[in-house]
């Protein structure tokens, strides 16, 4: 009987993404996320969902505001990514999408057709009561979740 041949190469995830929205747990995943990416070989994609301003009494240069806040923090993230996936040695893109961050992430992860989510857990105490969008993905989604705390 012949021995089993060692078989050179990676059984993991080869696109991972990861939700980033500027919370400290989102930034940690982005970590954990390239890391991952980095010791599989994986491309990393890295998704910013912009939010639209929810209230429709607010007043147009508030709404500009908050826009240009959005814009400005896509681009850092940007420069961000760039730097870090070259001093790390691997292949990462920015995708900014605007809309619902749970609706995003499954339609980029679908379009990319990713092998993993990687996604930060909420702070928020009432996210125990409602629901978060990493406990969302973690019922619903059909890839695996990685929840970074």
């Amino acid at each position: 009987m012949e021995s089993p041949t060692f078989e050179l190469g990676t059984d993991g995830p080869l696109r991972i993404l990861v939700g980033v929205d500027g919370s400290d747990t989102s930034l940690r995943a982005a970590a954990y996320a390239a890391g991952l990416a980095r010791r599989q070989g994986a491309t990393l994609i890295v998704l910013y969902v912009k939010q639209p301003p929810v209230a429709p009494i607010m007043q147009p240069a508030a709404i500009a505001g908050i826009r240009a806040s959005h814009d400005e923090f896509a681009a850092d993230l940007g420069r961000q990514l760039e730097e870090g996936s070259d001093r790390l040695g691997i292949n990462a893109e920015l995708v900014v999408r605007e809309g619902s961050p749970y609706g995003q992430l499954v339609k980029v992860a679908e379009e990319r057709k990713v092998d993993a989510i990687v996604i930060g857990a909420s702070m928020h105490a009432g996210h125990r009561v409602v629901g978060s969008l990493a406990g969302k993905l973690v019922r619903h989604a059909i890839w695996p979740v990685t929840v970074i705390p």
